[in-house]
This record gives structure tokens, sequence and C-alpha cells, in this order.
């Protein structure tokens, strides 16, 4: 999309998005600590489907729960503001 582009320089520069950087960022040293931890990278590891399913499946779970607790908190401050 040309949104993403530089269009004041005469050769197209790829704008720079801190908000992608900083994912970019935790993507690399989340896969450096997997690495350190399970000495093996995703690529090579060879888990079954299966499994890959089940992990998958365990962090949506715990996803879930992250975000229930924010929702409570959410509600306890707007409580605790109202006064009730």
């Amino acid at each position: 999309m040309v949104d993403y582009w530089d269009q004041t320089s005469t050769f197209p520069t790829q704008k720079n998005d801190p908000i992608v950087n900083s994912v970019v960022r935790q993507f690399s040293d989340r896969s450096r600590i997997g690495i350190e931890k399970y000495n093996t990278t995703l690529a090579e590891n060879d888990l079954p489907l299966i499994e890959w399913l089940e992990h998958l499946k365990q962090e949506l779970m715990d996803a879930t729960l992250y975000i229930e607790r924010a929702k409570q908190e959410i509600v306890n401050k707007k409580q605790t503001k109202e006064g009730l």
C-alpha cells in the first residue's frame, strides 16, 4: 500500500512503525528464550500436529483467563469509582 511509503524521498523508503517494531522485538526475544529453554527452534521441533493443536488450545485457554481477569479489574475500578 502506498500509505506505508515515504512519498517525499526520491527512492521509496519504508516508514518505520514503532508498534510493529516492538512486536517484532518481542517475537525475537520470545524465540531466543524458547531456544535457550528447549534447545530447539519451532522449525526444528517435529511434534505431531495434534500436539501443536493441544499447545495452541492451552495458550488460548490461558488468554481467555487473562481477558477475564482484566475485565474484572475494569469492573472493580468502575464500581469503586462510582462508590458501589
